[in-house]
């Protein structure tokens, strides 16, 4: 997590912009979605339901375009009004755009758009798991910190696997 008082400008690299799902339409954000976490079973039809979820918000969905018109990252924001708080979830970049900091730049960009929309907070879910290193240290680039930790608990013999969360 991390608050949004003071949250530095978002650089991208030449050509590229921020559009919002709003403006680039359904279409791209799905082909966005598609193309960073490849093989992806997300379709129109998935994105509709999202639509339909009452905290989602078109303004706060932020894609990344690059000069030939690709979705190269995208994030949906979803805000809490009543606690000030926003989290990105998912977020996720092209493969063919890694490693350029779009990915820094959106989560940026983003925080400025949840501060204005009334934000105080933000949060992200991240795979801390030693072989995801390269999330966690994206989300710390931008100033997040750990805050709580998702740890299994594995119980022998027939009884299911449960998770907890620890603070």
């Amino acid at each position: 997590m991390r608050d949004l008082d003071d949250v530095e400008q978002p650089v991208l690299p030449d050509g590229f912009r921020f559009r919002t799902a709003d403006e680039a339409g359904p279409q791209a954000a799905v082909q966005a979605h598609v193309d960073a976490w490849a093989p992806s079973p997300y379709t129109a039809e998935g994105y509709e339901g999202v639509r339909r979820t009452p905290p989602y918000r078109g303004d706060l969905h932020v894609l990344v375009e690059a000069p030939d018109g690709t979705m190269a990252a995208s994030t949906i924001m979803w805000l809490d009004e009543a606690n000030r708080t926003a989290e990105f979830e998912p977020v996720g970049t092209h493969p063919d755009y890694w490693r350029l900091g779009l990915g820094r730049a959106m989560l940026l960009h983003g925080m400025h758009l949840a501060r204005e929309a009334g934000a105080h907070h933000m949060t992200v879910a991240c795979l801390g798991a030693p072989g995801h290193p390269q999330a966690r240290g994206l989300y710390y680039s931008v100033g997040f910190r750990e805050f709580t930790r998702d740890v299994p608990l594995i119980k022998t013999g027939d009884q299911a696997v449960s998770r907890k969360c620890v603070r």
